[in-house]
C-alpha cells in the first residue's frame, strides 16, 4: 500500500503479472496480480493517517484483508541515513493525538506485527538489501526539520506520515501490518529526491514487501 496512485500502478505493472484494475474510486488506484504464483493486490492509500486510516479500516472489516504493508517515503531524523536507505518500522511514535480515538486511558503505542517483521527483515536479509529497523515519527508536518531534535535523541530512524494510524487501525481490527519506507529527503541539509524517483526508483522496499506478502501465501 504505497500512498502515491501512481506508485501502486508503477509498482502493479513492473512486479506483477496478470495484473487487473480492480478499484479507481477518488482516482485512488488498486490492482490484483500475481508475484512469483502469488496473487497479490497494490492499492494507494493517500497522504497522511486520516486517509491511510480509512482505506485500512475498510479493508481489514469489510473486504477480509489481513495484512496490510505501507511502502512509502521517509524524511531521515537519524543523521546516520542517507538517501535511498531502507528503514522498516518496529514502533511508530506520533504527534497526532489519534489514540484518543480508541477509548483509551492513555497514550497507545503503535507497533508492526513481530510476523511480518520477522519476514520482512529475513526477506531483506536474503535479498542483501542493507534495512535499518526501529521507531519511526508519523507526523502531520513532514518539512519541519526544527522538530526533530527531540526525537532523534529517542532514537527516532525517520519520520513519515501514515505508520501509527495504520499500526492502531490493525490492532482494533486483530489484523497485521507493517511500513517500510525509503529515505526521500534529509530535512537537515535539505537533499531530497524527486517526484520522478519517488515514483520509480524505490524499488528495493518493494521487493522486500512483495516478498513477505508472498511468504505470506505459500
Amino acid at each position: 500500500m504505497p500512498g502515491d496512485p501512481l506508485r501502486a500502478k508503477e509498482i502493479a505493472t513492473t512486479f506483477l503479472t496478470d495484473v487487473v484494475l480492480v478499484n479507481q474510486v477518488r482516482g485512488v488506484l488498486g490492482y490484483t496480480g500475481f508475484f512469483k504464483g502469488e496473487k497479490v493486490s497494490v492499492m494507494a492509500s493517500g497522504m497522511g493517517i486520516p486517509s491511510i486510516c480509512i482505506y485500512a479500516h475498510e479493508l481489514f472489516n469489510f473486504y477480509d484483508v489481513k495484512n496490510i504493508i505501507r511502502v512509502g517515503s521517509a524524511g531521515a531524523i537519524c543523521s546516520q541515513l542517507n538517501l535511498y536507505d531502507v528503514v522498516i518500522g518496529m514502533g511508530a511514535c506520533t504527534d497526532v493525538n489519534y489514540s484518543s480515538f480508541f477509548n483509551v486511558r492513555g497514550c497507545f503505542a503503535p507497533i508492526a506485527s513481530f510476523e511480518l517483521l520477522k519476514i520482512a527483515a529475513d526477506a531483506a536479509k536474503k535479498l542483501q538489501i542493507p534495512t535499518t529497523i526501529g521507531n519511526l515519527l508519523s507526523s502531520a508536518m513532514f518539512y519541519t526539520s526544527e522538530k526533530f531534535e527531540g526525537w532523534r535523541e529517542m532514537g527516532v530512524l525517520a519520520v513519515e506520515m501514515e505508520a501509527a494510524g495504520l499500526y492502531s487501525v490493525a490492532a482494533k481490527a486483530q489484523k497485521r501490518a507493517l511500513c517500510i519506507c525509503t529515505i526521500s529527503d534529509l530535512p537537515e541539509t535539505g537533499a531530497k529526491t524527486s517526484p520522478e524517483e519517488r515514483q520509480t526508483a524505490f524499488t528495493e522496499m518493494v521487493k522486500i514487501a512483495l516478498e513477505t506478502a508472498r511468504s505470506l501465501a505459500v
